[in-house]
This record gives structure tokens, sequence and C-alpha cells, in this order.
């Protein structure tokens, strides 16, 4: 599987949904909590964007947020975009 790294804050129910998924997919993840972390927050925003969290990335690739995850996931794209390339 490719690398996943999320952004996530430890009060964030969405940040907790997307582990979930995550999880029932078998993907390893990277976690890196930003709850309080100010610099990194700002550095997340000027990289992707946006401002909330969870924000997921799957190898090289800005998923998003967990409804971007959750999409993917319901359009049958997920498991191809965790799976490592041929």
């Amino acid at each position: 599987m490719k690398p996943v790294r999320m952004y996530t804050t430890h009060y964030c129910p969405y940040c907790r949904a997307a582990k979930a998924l995550l999880d029932r997919k078998g993907a390893a993840y990277e976690e890196i909590d930003v709850t309080g972390d100010d610099g990194e927050r700002e550095r997340l925003t000027r990289r992707t964007g946006q401002r909330t969290v969870p924000q997921i990335f799957i190898g090289s690739t800005h998923v998003g947020g967990f409804s971007d995850l959750e999409a993917l996931d319901r359009a049958g794209k997920l498991d191809a975009l965790l799976a490592d390339s041929p």
C-alpha cells in the first residue's frame, strides 16, 4: 500500500471517522496531530489551501478531508489509490 499521511487534531470527529475508514481498509497511516501547533497548522494551510482537518495524503496525492476520502470509497476508487503502483 502507498504511504498515507493524515493531519489531525485530537478533538476532531471527522479525523476519527477517517482513521476508522482507513483501519477498515487495512491501511496504515502516519498521523500528524496539529492540535495547538499553530506553525504546523499554517504550513498545512499553505500547502493544501484548506484550514480544516483531517487533511489526508495518499502517496503524493492530496485527497482532502474525510468527506473526500469517503466519496472515493463510495465510488470504488479508494482501494486503487491505496494500492501500490505496478
